[in-house]
């Protein structure tokens, strides 16, 4: 398999066959194996300060997630402006550790500030092995049970101060 080190771009910095594919899985996966019937891509897509993050092999893509920015806090994501959301892996590369692999990749790039997300209930362990706590109430979104989650923001690492 190729190397797992994600890739990140902004709108910008995406190119058509990037942005195609990603827009490809995202479709197979949250329409048709999900069968959601709202709409899947959004103006947050092409908003530049939205990140696209994902894991790409000799197929593509095979895992992905976008990270959004609020200009204010919105209550139902804590005190989090930015929001992680379109959490996909490809179908046959499910159970390899690539979607935690994405959100270390934020959290390393973020977690100095909180985080949110709204999660599909069955993948609440994923979040909380990597700091997401549950609030709130479960609640449907495209037919599907979700649960807000929060990651507080957590201090840099200091360096070890040598003796």
């Amino acid at each position: 398999m190729a190397d797992a080190s994600p890739i990140q771009r902004t709108w910008s910095q995406l190119t058509r066959d990037e942005f195609f594919e990603l827009a490809r899985l995202r479709t197979e996966v949250f329409f048709l194996e999900q069968r959601i019937d709202e709409p899947e891509l959004d103006d947050r897509d092409r908003d530049e300060s939205t990140e696209h993050v994902w894991i790409a092999d000799e197929h593509g893509p095979a895992a992905y997630l976008r990270v959004v920015v609020d200009d204010t806090p919105h209550p139902g994501n804590q005190d989090a402006r930015r929001l992680i959301g379109r959490v996909v892996t490809r179908a046959d590369r499910r159970g390899e550790g690539l979607a935690r692999r994405l959100l270390e990749h934020v959290i390393e790039r973020h977690g100095h500030e909180p985080l949110a997300l709204h999660a599909q209930t069955y993948v609440q362990p994923l979040y909380a092995a990597v700091g997401f706590a549950a609030y709130g109430e479960e609640y449907l979104e495209a037919g599907i049970p979700h649960i807000g989650m929060h990651r507080p923001a957590q201090p840099a690492p200091t360096a070890d101060p040598v003796r």
